[in-house]
């Protein structure tokens, strides 16, 4: 395998891994966010189910309590994995760029390769004439 080809194929590799890492990351987004509505969505029935909305009240459930933890945790966290998302985003598209750039640049450099050739062949020609 030439070297050109190595390092088209490396830069190939390294943009599937960037999307891939993007991808990975929003699904993570996803599933913390309905998580969290899931959550929601108990918080209210036990709070319904007791009677008791107020979190300072003595008697609110535990379960409720916990529950409201669990996803502002969760919500925090996708609050932080957006952020990194943000910056895999940017390292994707600049992987995407270099990739275009290494494939488009390849067959300028064997055009300027096959040119160079010829004129010294041209050049070696005129020399034994």
């Amino acid at each position: 395998m030439k070297p050109r080809e190595t390092a088209l194929r490396l830069k190939r590799f390294e943009a599937d891994e960037k999307a891939r890492k993007v991808a990975d990351i929003e699904l993570m987004i996803r599933e913390f966010e309905n998580i969290a509505s899931d959550l929601d969505r108990q918080i209210q029935a036990e709070e319904d189910r007791t009677g008791i909305k107020d979190p300072a009240h003595f008697s609110y459930s535990t379960f409720a309590k916990s529950a409201s933890a669990r996803r502002d945790n969760l919500r925090s966290s996708a609050d932080e994995l957006k952020g990194k998302l943000d910056a895999a985003i940017k390292e994707r598209d600049e992987a995407a760029e270099q990739l275009t750039r290494a494939a488009t640049a390849e067959p300028r450099e064997t055009e300027r390769t096959t040119s160079g050739r010829r004129r010294s062949e041209r050049s070696t020609g005129a020399a034994l004439r």
